[in-house]
């Protein structure tokens, strides 16, 4: 199942496809078109967008012999598409490669009470410096 971003740079599209084999690399997938004035990312006019596989991953809803196949959009003229962020990351990286940058994913979090308000913050305002207070919430 190919796997990207659309339009609205938010929600997630995808799209099954059956091979012959099981493709081991990304080289062994084929670029795929689909229609982009569906998905926000083409006018009606040259529509046709393209999915470029850069990752496999195992599906973990279906199983295997089951691959899930996160993709790069393309325009019909093989630009990136204006969603397609992965593009100017990599150019970034590649520009710093020998600075060994990281590149990390955060999930931020909140705690609410019982009456939807952050979790030990006043009733109408905001704490103070977190300092002691953070790491006593930590380790709760």
């Amino acid at each position: 199942m190919y796997v990207w971003i659309d339009g609205t740079g938010e929600h997630l599209r995808s799209k099954s496809r059956t091979l012959d084999s099981v493709p081991k690399t990304i080289e062994e997938l084929p670029e795929w078109n689909f229609d982009g004035s569906s998905t926000g990312q083409a006018e009606g006019r040259n529509s046709d967008c393209l999915l470029k596989p850069v990752r496999i991953f195992p599906d973990p809803f279906r199983g295997a012999p089951h691959i899930l196949v996160l993709s790069s959009v393309l325009n019909y003229d093989r630009t990136p598409a204006d969603t397609n962020h992965r593009h100017s990351c990599s150019r970034t990286m590649k520009k710093v490669a020998e600075e060994k940058p990281w590149f990390g994913m955060e999930q931020e979090w909140t705690m609410l009470d019982l009456d939807g308000h952050p979790y030990r913050w006043p009733k109408g305002g905001y704490p103070g410096p977190q300092g002691k207070r953070l790491e006593r919430f930590l380790i709760c």
